[in-house]
């Protein structure tokens, strides 16, 4: 069995806990490395990779305390000179088996826009060789989705790098996998993301649904995440700009009659932005 779990860091991060049955472990972008190792500890867990989406301090600053206190880690990530810790650098269509026994493989997606060194990783299945049944929350029961800062719940990264062209055709890239696939992005953005969602298309009635059920997890100190694609293709806007309600929106804040795509998005971007 594989479970997936968040470490709170900062203010708003997550890092990603992947978890093995046989007690290895892989984390995912850890910009802070005290609460990482505090909990492997407490889970008695033996840290084995790390994953690195993109090069920004608050997603790699734990990788030199947990290379000192866990020997041999094998840690991926983009081909950045930004990254020189990164030992196995992942291009476009890499798989990755995070572990020995090949129970999870994940698809490398270059992914630029927030940034231009960008990756997500990507698993389309879990194999458990035993078959077990579990009644965690947290195991695998669906396609998974390592965002980073490139897809958000309810919205997307700011462009620190990259173009609006280039994160306009990864957000298209990613909401084309499967729709059930869970979205485990590396921000807690949610709220903030859908309350300019609802400005945008303020006749959505699935924003106005979830903006509800998003607020009693927050209430009640739990993760908005995961997200899903199908969650997002209904209430993103930065995934659904040729709709006639966000066109006319983006158009009538800027007063422009924008109708390709990219026009859209950039629009829309910028008007986030200064939200």
């Amino acid at each position: 069995m594989i479970s997936i779990s968040p470490i709170p860091i900062f203010n708003d991060n997550y890092v990603w806990l992947i978890e093995h049955k046989n007690g290895s472990a892989s984390v995912v972008d850890p910009g802070d490395a005290t609460p990482v190792m505090r909990i492997l500890k407490a889970k008695g867990l033996k840290l084995t990779s790390i994953l690195i989406t993109h090069h920004h301090w608050d997603h790699t600053g734990g990788i030199k305390d947990l290379l000192d206190a866990y020997q041999d880690l094998v840690i991926y990530g983009p081909n950045s000179t930004k990254i020189p810790q990164v030992t196995h650098s992942q291009k476009d269509g890499d798989i990755i088996d995070l572990f020995d026994d090949q129970s999870l493989s994940l698809k490398v997606f270059e992914v630029p826009g927030h940034t231009t060194d960008h990756i997500a990783y990507f698993a389309n299945t879990c194999v458990d060789n035993e078959k077990e049944k579990s009644n965690d929350n947290n195991s695998l029961e669906s396609p998974i989705l390592f965002s980073g800062d490139t897809l958000f719940a309810g919205g997307c990264g700011r462009l620190l790098g990259g173009t609006a062209e280039q994160l306009c055709h990864s957000l298209k890239n990613l909401s084309s996998l499967p729709t059930n696939t869970q979205i485990y992005c590396t921000h807690e953005y949610t709220l903030a993301n859908l309350a300019f969602a609802e400005v945008v298309e303020p006749n959505n009635e699935h924003i106005k649904a979830r903006i509800h059920i998003e607020s009693v997890k927050r209430n009640n100190r739990k993760p908005t995440l995961p997200s899903t694609i199908e969650l997002e293709q209904k209430t993103n806007p930065f995934l659904r700009c040729m709709q006639t309600e966000i066109m006319t929106s983006i158009n009538q804040h800027w007063g422009q009659s924008w109708k390709i795509e990219q026009e859209l998005f950039t629009g829309l971007r910028r008007w986030k932005d200064n939200f």
